[in-house]
């Protein structure tokens, strides 16, 4: 164990955006002394690439917003990199939504459920307004009750998944666990923006933590100061010194300790600590939600979708909700690679995760099959990544869940002693989020820097 004097003042655990972010800030306050201790072998957390035939898909994070009247930073710093991207159209899914035995629903159909969900999303604005004006912490409802009480419920599968698309895929669950006093009216679109940006770079959406990193580290790949492949597993605090144990038996002394893992992580026992966290820190962490929002990507030898303006997206609606809904061709983003991606969240895609590849190939195709037909040629490949059943996340984004109030969101994000909290799931505004992780390690860490001053 390194000695107290030559012990780091603080070490960071994860180095997603939200651990880099935090470390970024401290080392510019002159606070040089850091050590990041990252599980897996790749800086950027839930933002990962991988390949799929040769070309470079996203596993995890893949949009940012700008356009807006707040500047998001992610796009400031896409921006620097020059990151290649497409815009996501989705203005015409009227056109290109499939009924659950094949054949497309009238236009007319599909706009009178798309009209009715624009309703109740109205509603729900005004009437979350209405309830934080009231200030009564209790006072929360879930989505799906604010549907109910605007006298308009989706119930056809056309119009379950027009309301899946608006809600459950921004969101990565339902809408009754959702909140509605701190969800709606969302706020990321109109602060960022409506230009929703998909990385299609092959350096990865993780070229952003990266860049971020190397602003202060001497190399991503080099500096003794992160540290990858290290698993912490146990943390032991006192009121001004802090020992860590990785899973390798190394161990780590600061005086502070910044964690930036998944709530997700929080919620599970990959991480113990010594003594264990009071229960009102437990109880906020096990109360608040980690969503799984899963894309499997599939290429094949050729296209037999759609190509051109106004198809990018298509839906699907099944009976049972959320099963295979909402899908995307990839050649806008990558011309020629013949890639399509299919999205589920939520418990069709912990379901999913219990399957083989060979499995999910089998759901997937009777989906396609039904829309284009049943001569369409199986895949070459298939690739996923289960983010619930990974240890190192345990799911892919936060989600404020119904009846959690604003002052045990603030316990979620205070330190215990020299233990400090960073994330996505702690900004209030853009949760789930990579400016939302992003701008929580900022904050973290200046919270930070006022302990130290003192």
């Amino acid at each position: 164990m390194a000695s107290a004097s030559s012990a780091p003042s603080v070490i960071v655990i994860g180095a997603g955006i939200s651990g880099i972010a935090a470390a970024k800030t401290l080392h510019d306050a002159g606070v040089k002394d850091i050590v990041i201790l990252e599980a897996t072998s790749h800086v950027g957390g839930r933002m990962r690439k991988a390949e799929i035939g040769g070309h470079t898909v996203e596993l995890g994070a893949n949009w940012y917003l700008s356009g807006g009247p707040v500047p998001n930073p992610i796009a400031e710093i896409a921006s620097k990199l020059n990151l290649k991207y497409t815009l996501t159209d989705n203005g015409n899914l009227s056109s290109n939504t499939y009924k659950q035995q094949g054949g497309l629903y009238p236009k007319e159909a599909v706009e009178a459920a798309q009209k009715a969900t624009a309703a109740r999303t109205d509603f729900c604005a005004k009437f979350s307004q209405a309830l934080n004006s009231g200030a009564k912490e209790d006072d929360d409802i879930s989505i799906l009750a604010a549907h109910r009480l605007s006298g308009s419920l989706p119930e056809t599968p056309l119009e379950r998944v027009v309301e899946y698309m608006n809600d459950e895929l921004t969101d990565g669950e339902p809408p009754e666990l959702t909140s509605l006093k701190n969800v709606h009216p969302r706020t990321i679109g109109p602060d960022h923006g409506p230009l929703a940006h998909f990385v299609a770079d092959p350096r990865g959406y993780e070229a952003i933590p990266q860049y971020v990193g190397e602003q202060f580290l001497s190399s991503i790949n080099g500096d003794p100061r992160l540290q990858l492949n290290k698993v912490v597993r146990e943390i032991t605090y006192t009121e001004n010194m802090v020992v860590v144990q990785t899973e390798d038996g190394s161990t780590y002394q600061a005086n502070y300790v910044i964690i930036s893992v998944s709530i997700g992580v929080l919620q599970s026992d990959l991480i113990q600590f010594k003594p264990q966290l009071p229960m009102w820190k437990r109880v906020a962490i096990a109360d608040f939600s980690m969503a799984v929002y899963s894309k499997i990507f599939f290429q094949f030898p050729h296209k037999f979708w759609p190509t051109g303006p106004g198809t990018e997206t298509f839906l699907y609606a099944h009976i049972q909700r959320g099963y295979y809904p909402v899908w995307q061709h990839l050649d806008n983003e990558i011309p020629g690679s013949n890639i399509l991606m299919v999205t589920v969240t939520y418990d069709e895609a912990k379901r999913m995760e219990q399957l083989s590849d060979k499995e999910l190939q089998a759901e997937a195709m009777g989906v396609l099959r039904k829309m284009f037909g049943e001569k369409i040629p199986e895949p070459e490949s298939v690739l996923t990544h289960r983010w619930f059943s990974d240890r190192f996340y345990r799911g892919s984004h936060s989600n404020w869940p119904r009846g959690y109030s604003q002052d045990r969101h603030d316990k979620l994000g205070a330190a215990v002693g020299p233990v400090y909290f960073t994330g996505e799931h702690l900004h209030k505004k853009y949760f789930g989020w990579v400016s939302g992780a992003y701008l929580a390690g900022i904050d973290t860490a200046k919270s930070l820097l006022k302990s130290l001053e003192k």
